[in-house]
């Protein structure tokens, strides 16, 4: 019964990529406690501002809790400068956290958005509190079955329809091998207009060999 007293974790795979209008971020919605499967339908992309997203992997609890903190900050600095907040501000209170208490939380996040300044941007702030952008990023339990993948499909330049597939595509392949990761894929695109969300459903994934 070590799963009655085990801690929430979003066993997760979470991914983000980013594109010439924006970004796309994507993540399974399975949260496990032990080998228990808790929520089948968590929502990983957690909002911060209107055009900055945070996907979530590690504790539940400690992940939600630092989302909440720094759209608080977010919040307040967005009154103090009289306009939206940059993605990497974002990114930079996420490395303040994460890293001052790298000993006491298990956290991490991928802070992705789009401002006027540098269009999409992809951030990467793994455990331990390291803050870096890339052209696409990937976390989670999930994700150590998929840098095969994505360095055999990944191209600069992707279009938003590119991405989505590519995102969809890694998504499906970690949650068939990953007991930690599964459920529905959300994926969600930010760009200047704003944020287009989408749920697949599991019989709806992209199917690949499974022998």
């Amino acid at each position: 019964m070590d799963w009655v007293t085990a801690e929430h974790k979003t066993g997760t795979t979470i991914m983000a990529v980013e594109f010439e209008d924006g970004v796309v971020i994507g993540a399974d919605s399975r949260t496990t406690t032990g080998s228990y499967v808790a929520n089948r339908v968590t929502d990983k992309l957690t909002k911060l501002t209107d055009n900055i997203y945070c996907c979530r992997s590690g504790s539940a609890a400690d992940t939600q809790s630092i989302a909440d903190i720094v759209r608080y900050y977010l919040e307040l600095h967005s009154v103090e400068i009289g306009e939206e907040p940059r993605v990497d501000v974002a990114a930079s209170i996420f490395r303040e956290f994460c890293y001052n208490n790298r000993e006491r939380i298990s956290a991490g996040i991928i802070c992705a958005g789009y401002d006027p300044r540098k269009g999409g941007q992809v951030y990467s702030i793994p455990l331990g509190g390291l803050v870096v952008r890339q052209p696409f990023a990937i976390g989670g339990s999930g994700s150590t079955f998929l840098y095969g993948h994505c360095d055999a499909t990944f191209k600069e330049g992707m279009t938003k329809e590119e991405c989505l597939t590519f995102v969809r595509n890694c998504l499906a392949l970690a949650m068939s091998r990953d007991g930690s990761s599964g459920g529905v894929i959300r994926t969600a695109v930010i760009t200047e207009e704003g944020v287009e969300r989408e749920v697949i459903p599991g019989d709806k994934l992209p199917q690949f060999y499974q022998g």
